[in-house]
């Protein structure tokens, strides 16, 4: 008995220093760099599904601008407690025009509306909807890709740049639709 009790506090001392270490590594990672978020909700699907476990990055909008069709997370303006998930469909300085579902944007350099091809969108029956919205210098217009079902810019308004945490760059849960995400740029 006497010769096992050394080795056991051998086997827990090492333990101890590989959580410490593992919690001096992953701290910094977790509170600057990247988070977990979980979806909650159908207004993505079908890309992204009520349980999907995400991995959020958090340094990329430190150094570039948000472009159109990422998809983030931001708190919620009208209750920041809030965490919610939409893709980027207008950017600063634009308009954005909608007709029956169909998104259109123009510029100041291009005040012709061009439609935009959103291949991620779920087939949804027509809408009544007809909006025309500028965006500011700090504000995106987000919409969720199964818009019968998503509470996005079209109900609450643009979104300002300082509710965004981030962009989804992983999706680690579940295993069978682990997915890594990288922007799209034929979607601009």
């Amino acid at each position: 008995m006497q010769g096992s009790s050394p080795s056991m506090l051998k086997v827990i001392s090492r333990l101890a220093l590989y959580v410490l270490f593992a919690l001096i590594i992953l701290t910094p990672i977790r509170l600057w760099v990247a988070q977990p978020f979980v979806v909650s909700g159908n207004s993505m699907t079908p890309a992204y599904e009520a349980g999907d476990y995400l991995v959020v990055d958090e340094l990329s909008y430190r150094k570039e601008a948000p472009e159109r069709g990422d998809v983030i997370i931001f708190e919620y303006p009208l209750d920041p407690k809030l965490v919610f998930i939409k893709r980027i469909v207008g950017l600063p300085g634009e308009s954005v025009h909608i007709r029956d579902g169909v998104v259109s944007i123009s510029s100041a350099t291009s005040t012709t509306p061009r439609t935009l091809a959103e291949p991620y969108r779920t087939a949804s029956i027509p809408q009544k909807e007809k909006f025309d919205v500028v965006l500011h210098d700090d504000e995106y217009y987000v919409m969720g890709d199964n818009r019968v079902g998503s509470s996005d810019s079209r109900v609450w308004g643009p979104l300002t740049k300082k509710f965004i945490l981030g962009r989804a760059l992983a999706r680690m849960w579940p295993l069978s639709r682990a997915t890594l995400f990288l922007h799209d740029a034929s979607y601009q």
